[in-house]
């Protein structure tokens, strides 16, 4: 199936990869959403679990190993083009952590970058509001654990 005007909204996974005061953020390097800062993720591959699709799509697009930890949201991306929808991504959102012996963070695949993004200063970069939506809530998730 077409990932460019699907016959059914596409299942995709991403993370919210937090270590103190900061979270990786990627920037798309294609579309839907070029040029937008958001988590790392991507679409899942038919076998995988949705928590194996996270680590898969965090490794691929940054370079680290993560542990996928509890859901935090389920979002819908969508791009309407006159009366067709072009994109539909229905996305499960992870908190996750960098496990132990990982790599760096680099940008790869389809990121076009790569950044470990402080949360007291993520005016700098272009959320979307669901982007920032969503992070709050995985950081209050964070603190409950």
């Amino acid at each position: 199936m077409s990932r460019e005007y699907p016959e059914r909204p596409i299942a995709s996974v991403a993370a919210v990869v937090l270590r103190g005061d900061e979270v990786v953020l990627v920037r798309r390097g294609r579309a839907p959403r070029e040029g937008i800062w958001t988590f790392p993720g991507g679409a899942m591959e038919v076998g995988e679990t949705a928590r194996e699709a996270c680590a898969r799509e965090v490794r691929e697009e940054t370079g680290l190993t993560v542990h996928v930890g509890p859901p935090v949201e389920i979002v819908d991306i969508k791009e309407a083009d006159g009366g067709r929808w072009r994109y539909h991504y229905t996305i499960v959102d992870f908190l996750a952590e960098v496990a132990p012996g990982s790599g760096p963070l680099r940008a790869d695949t389809d990121a076009a970058a790569a950044e470990w993004a402080r949360l007291d200063a993520l005016d700098g970069y272009h959320l979307d509001p669901e982007t920032r939506r969503v992070l709050d809530l995985a950081v209050k998730l964070s603190k409950g654990r």
